[in-house]
């Protein structure tokens, strides 16, 4: 049976890596907060968008985002807000990225996650309990990352026009269209864009139209409504893109 539990409950027992299932009504919000421990977020009914001080992610459903420990993250689903995680001290996560990270889980993660989540939090290490824990934690280090993520700047002019663009991406503004916007010259523009966001402008412009398109897209939005309302010269333009960066198109990615 999945639990509803506080963060208190688990953070109590003496094991590495403890699962945690929790149902919550349509429409919750997780407010912003942050745990001690690092954390596997999933939700196997919805898309999820995550904020951070330092970014956006979108977590389609079988995918799961990677939280270090101590990282500040608000939730909210496109959808019944269910989760499914895992606490994991920071030491037995060695080698785990130091950013958050979207990755891919796969169909034995999914049901490792599954099993888990019913455990009691004080499972017998050396029991069947404990070689699932074992077992999700070497399928979470082969877990590839997906481009799901967005950075966003810190400087307030260009974290400002950031946000403007994410609330309506357009695949083809020009760094002219923002450089000029800020008073800067283009070759300033670039370096201060990459330098803060460690992408070059039209990767994060991509990167952005993706996030968008993602929670469309699962909530079956035809393909050529997305691309369109994104500024794409055609369906099959937004599909190359989406494939190129993904490395499946949109029929199959949702299927």
């Amino acid at each position: 049976m999945v639990r509803n539990i506080s963060p208190a409950d688990y953070e109590a027992t003496p094991r590495p890596i403890v699962a945690v299932g929790n149902d919550f009504p349509l429409g919750h919000v997780i407010l912003a907060h942050r745990h001690r421990r690092c954390q596997l977020l999933s939700c196997p009914s919805a898309v999820l968008t995550v904020a951070t001080d330092q970014g956006a992610w979108v977590v389609p459903r079988h995918h799961c985002l990677w939280l270090p420990s101590g990282v500040r993250h608000e939730v909210t689903a496109l959808g019944a807000l269910q989760t499914r995680s895992l606490f994991l001290e920071p030491d037995a996560v060695s080698g785990m990225p130091r950013q958050c990270e979207v990755l891919a889980v796969s169909p034995l993660m999914r049901s490792l996650l599954r099993e888990a989540i019913d455990l009691p939090l004080d499972y017998e290490e050396d029991s069947r309990g404990g070689l699932i824990m074992a077992l999700l934690l070497h399928e979470l280090r082969r877990a590839p990352v997906q481009p799901l993520s967005l950075p966003l700047p810190a400087s307030p002019g260009l974290a400002a026009l950031c946000r403007t663009f994410v609330g309506r991406p357009r695949a083809h503004d020009t760094i002219e269209d923002w450089s000029e916007g800020l008073g800067m010259s283009r070759r300033a523009f670039t370096r201060a864009f990459r330098r803060e966001t460690g992408m070059s402008f039209a990767e994060w412009r991509q990167r952005a139209c993706l996030l968008s398109a993602v929670p469309r897209l699962s909530a079956g939005e035809a393909v050529t409504t997305v691309a369109l309302d994104l500024g794409y010269d055609s369906p099959a333009a937004f599909a190359t893109m989406f494939k190129r960066a993904l490395g499946q198109p949109p029929s199959r990615y949702f299927g």
